[in-house]
């Protein structure tokens, strides 16, 4: 598709039609408008193998995703020290999202392995930034090496903590920032211009990553040049009581408007209510206010 017609299709669209592409369909696709002629895509998790939960064929087969191979975690990967086979992972793993009618895969996992406890570890590359730029940046070229086919760095950034990641405060200097937590994500984006960046549930520095216009903006877009789109972790701007329970939050959901205002694209599964607070805020920016 051209430009000129991407321009075209984006001047015929209403506000109300912007705003629902600014929030997702189903828990695993993007929103679509037939009539304007923009399709929906599919995202399906994860860094080492697709994680496709196509509800047709879980229903048919026992409650199970469909059949994908199983590669070995990240942290397998990163002890091997060899970008040239994360490389050939990330090729496999694009085929296979070719093959399922997948678009963007949900990783690889960026984040540093800051303490030992983190439940999530086996997902993350190292403790060393470098390594793990190197081997993000080598899967992102295998998986796009397949026409159409993304990578979703994640999750940026300072998500050091697998317990209690939605209600967590990340404090951390900007200088540890830049040579520790965002480095890898640095180097992945410089290396391989990855399709998405995928922001993260915590806080750091006492705002909402995916509010975070010095994060989403400012460092990666300006000055790491990212030219893809940035989405949401799931619930990130919802009620997380979906997947937590009733719980006492001690931080408030993030803003859909902010997330717009500092670069998140795609709040993801999406709801009518981040469409209605998008809206609203630009019909009326003066209530739009600070994170919800």
């Amino acid at each position: 598709m051209t430009n000129d017609r991407i321009g075209n299709i984006i001047a015929s669209l209403t506000l109300e039609e912007k705003a629902s592409l600014a929030s997702g369909k189903s828990f695993w696709e993007t929103q679509d408008i037939p009539a304007k002629g923009v399709p929906s895509i599919w995202l399906a998790d994860g860094p080492h193998g697709l994680r496709k939960e196509d509800r047709l064929h879980i229903r048919e087969n026992g409650g199970h995703s469909v059949k994908a191979t199983c590669f070995p975690t990240a942290s397998a990967l990163a002890c091997a020290w060899s970008p040239a086979l994360a490389r050939r992972v990330g090729a496999a793993i694009g085929r296979e999202c070719r093959a399922h009618g997948v678009a963007v895969v949900l990783g690889p996992g960026v984040n540093i392995k800051r303490s030992p406890l983190c439940g999530r570890n086996f997902e993350y590359y190292s403790e060393d930034p470098l390594l793990t730029g190197m081997c993000a940046a080598a899967d992102t070229k295998g998986v796009q090496s397949r026409p159409g086919i993304g990578t979703t760095i994640k999750h940026f950034a300072a998500n050091s903590q697998e317990d209690n990641r939605m209600f967590s405060n990340a404090h951390i200097s900007e200088r540890a920032l830049r040579e520790i937590y965002l480095k890898g994500f640095e180097i992945t984006v410089k290396t391989s211009q990855p399709m998405s960046i995928m922001s993260s549930y915590n806080l750091l520095n006492g705002t909402h990553t995916a509010n975070h216009y010095d994060l989403l903006t400012s460092a990666a877009r300006d000055e790491w040049g990212f030219a893809g789109l940035v989405m949401t972790d799931w619930f990130t701007s919802q009620d997380p009581s979906f997947m937590f329970g009733a719980a006492v939050h001690k931080y408030p959901i993030s803003s859909s408007p902010l997330c717009i205002k500092a670069g998140n694209d795609l709040q993801m599964p999406g709801c009518q209510k981040n469409v209605d607070d998008i809206v609203e805020a630009v019909e009326h920016p003066e209530k739009a206010g600070e994170e919800a």
